[in-house]
């Protein structure tokens, strides 16, 4: 018999992003390994210090009708917004008084489009995220704010927005912290009655939305129903569970009066 016995790990590459069964050359790792390795390091460290194309994706938001307004945090540039998470918590002043210039007519929802920690999840998956979401917006009758994509962006910084915009609830779409197997994986924060100081206990979060990970039309449908038990409920966070699979079927759908987004 020759060769080395097969690595009973090795069939299980193909099931899983992990890096298991790498293999060996002596007592370090094969070359193709390390040189993978360094790839997606660098892929993740390009997502986190890239900027967000905050008119394309305006561009690609008009295209389907909806009003957007472009912000910026206090976190003026990529070095400062990684080294003080608290500026990017809040609005810049020039993008408050702006705001404040603008009469605005109450809401149900705000959303707001930030960069977050990973700019190319939000340019790849959030205006197909909003094209899902937008016939569940419509079934359910709610009144929706013009979106808000903002320029250095901390989940918070969605408070002082919904407020600001008079809306009932604000829905937070970011780019999530880069794994070293998911650059592009897009975070959702729904939280009840946007003001600044409320805390994550008070948010519902819908994570891993990307083509590997939550589908859109997936993602669409819990955040609907999330939506709608937040306004009818009057809370969000640790008081409101997430039942939304109870959907997932063909029956759900139809129980809950909520068609399919796809």
């Amino acid at each position: 018999m020759s060769g080395s016995p097969r690595d009973p790990w090795f069939g299980l590459n193909a099931r899983t992003p992990a890096r298991i069964a790498l293999g060996r050359t002596g007592s370090s790792l094969p070359t193709r390994e390390v040189l993978a390795f360094a790839l997606a390091h660098a892929r993740a460290r390009d997502a986190v210090h890239a900027a967000i194309d905050a008119d394309a994706i305006a561009s690609g938001l008009k295209a389907m009708g909806l009003g957007t307004l472009i912000v910026e945090s206090d976190a003026v540039d990529r070095a400062l917004y990684l080294c003080r998470p608290d500026y990017g918590r809040r609005l810049a002043a020039s993008s408050r008084e702006e705001m404040s210039a603008t009469n605005r007519d109450d809401c149900d929802l705000a959303v707001v489009i930030g960069d977050g920690l990973s700019a190319a999840a939000v340019e790849a998956h959030a205006v197909p995220l909003m094209r899902a979401l937008l016939p569940y917006i419509e079934k359910q009758g709610l009144k929706l704010g013009p979106i808000a994509i903002a320029r250095g962006a901390r989940v918070a910084l969605g408070d002082e927005i919904g407020q600001m915009l008079r809306a009932r609830a604000v829905a937070v779409l970011l780019g999530e912290r880069p794994g070293l197997s998911s650059p592009d994986s897009l975070g959702i924060y729904l939280t009840y009655d946007p003001q600044p100081g409320r805390t994550d206990a008070e948010r519902n979060c819908i994570s891993n939305v990307r083509a590997e990970g939550l589908s859109y039309d997936i993602a669409a449908l819990k955040l609907a129903w999330l939506i709608g038990q937040a306004l009818t409920r009057g809370v969000t966070g640790v008081g409101l569970k997430d039942d939304s699979d109870t959907l997932l079927s063909d029956s759900g759908r139809s129980r809950a009066g909520i068609s399919s987004a796809s």
